[in-house]
């Protein structure tokens, strides 16, 4: 028997293959996969923008090759031994299990100093940095199985959790910034204030994660903007207070809403989750003076755009937080937040698309238009 996988060869191009099934080594995890969503920068990734973290200690290019897939659910299948699961309890054969796609050295500058885990100065990453032209190969979601190398942090699933909601633990614990900017409010005026504006700039699966986290933390009044009707619908169904269609509404239009809607101040906080460097300086220009920018779209280098550092920045004082990823410590709290909210949020309508292995381009090229929300592969689903 042989475990099958979707490889991104290159750009634009994909090709089915079969692998052989490894018994994990000493210290390693091999998981049955479930399900494994498709990621903005996965999107990006197969349009050909494969520079990624360009400021980072260790820039990063897709070395073709790969499985794609960095946020998905599975069933641990086999054991290398003792492993420990990040809440330091052993892990089992049958267990349902969430992988981060970070694995880190531990001995860099950043490891030592307590960063956040993301700015591993040696980081890899699952479904996009670790090349599938090497034994054993299965090291992304798009595949019958995902091997799990020694030091992977892994996460138990909540039993009243599903798997079409558990898939987006990895999204939703990218929410990270808001609890960043939460920290700054500590100072009156400052960062994320019970009762403050919040935009969120693109409403992709990352955007409406912040939609609703925005409302679960006490967000007075949430404004999503997106190009898609569905998804600022369904927006409002995760606690969006207006959603702003900007295909049809201005720059100065937004710009008025979120005015009128602060007495003319701006919004306290703006997430930009749209990806794209466009929207960069237009959130910016929604910001009050004082306010927080969270920065968590541009994981992929779409190119540059020009802000205006004494408008955008210095005469409004603000703070800005640039989030380079999830980290570990928010994924319990994420998945045991999502199974609390089943009945008051639409966490099971999240997923919107399904497809096999075999259609894993046409899946892609879905997750691409603006009418989907999270399309996920199932890597065991027979093709139609």
């Amino acid at each position: 028997m042989e475990a099958r996988a979707a490889l991104l060869t290159e750009p634009r191009h994909y090709e089915l293959r079969g692998f052989p099934i490894p018994e994990p080594g000493p210290g390693a995890v091999l998981v049955r996969n479930e399900l494994s969503g498709i990621c903005g920068t996965d999107k990006h990734t197969y349009q050909g923008y494969v520079a990624q973290y360009t400021g980072a200690a260790k820039p990063s290019s897709t070395p073709f090759p790969i499985i794609q897939g960095h946020e998905n659910v599975g069933t641990v299948a086999a054991i290398g031994g003792r492993v420990l699961d990040f809440d330091g309890v052993e892990l089992a054969v049958g267990d349902r299990v969430v992988v981060s796609p970070n694995l880190v050295c531990g001995t860099c500058w950043s490891c030592t100093h307590d960063l956040p885990y993301t700015l591993c100065e040696n980081i890899l990453d699952y479904g996009n940095t670790i090349s599938a032209a090497e034994a054993p190969h299965l090291f992304g979601g798009w595949a019958h199985y995902l091997y799990a190398l020694p030091g992977s942090k892994i996460f138990r699933v909540p039993d009243d959790l599903p798997s079409e909601v558990a898939v987006l633990a990895e999204v939703f614990a990218v929410t990270i910034g808001l609890d960043r900017a939460k920290q700054f409010g500590a100072f009156p005026g400052e960062g994320f204030q019970f009762g403050d504006t919040v935009v969120v700039f693109g409403t992709g699966p990352l955007g409406l994660c912040h939609v609703a986290k925005a409302r679960m933390m006490g967000a007075g009044v949430v404004i999503a903007v997106d190009l898609s009707a569905q998804r600022l619908e369904f927006a409002r169904r995760l606690g969006a207070d207006h959603a702003v269609d900007r295909s049809s509404a201005s720059a100065d239009d937004l710009l008025g809403l979120v005015r009128d809607l602060t007495h003319g101040r701006g919004a306290d906080v703006v997430v930009e989750c749209a990806g794209v460097p466009a929207a960069v300086p237009e959130s910016l220009d929604l910001l009050r003076p004082g306010g927080t920018y969270i920065e968590v779209g541009n994981f992929s280098d779409l190119g540059t755009v020009a802000i205006s550092p004494n408008r955008h920045l210095c005469s409004k004082g603000i703070r800005m937080i640039g989030i380079p990823g999830q980290e570990a410590g928010a994924y319990g709290p994420s998945m045991r937040q999502m199974a609390r909210t089943l009945d008051e949020y639409p966490w099971r309508s999240f997923v919107s698309h399904r497809f096999p292995l075999e259609r894993v381009e046409e899946a892609v090229l879905t997750a691409i238009e603006p009418g989907s929300l999270k399309v996920v592969i199932d890597p065991w689903q027979a093709p139609a």
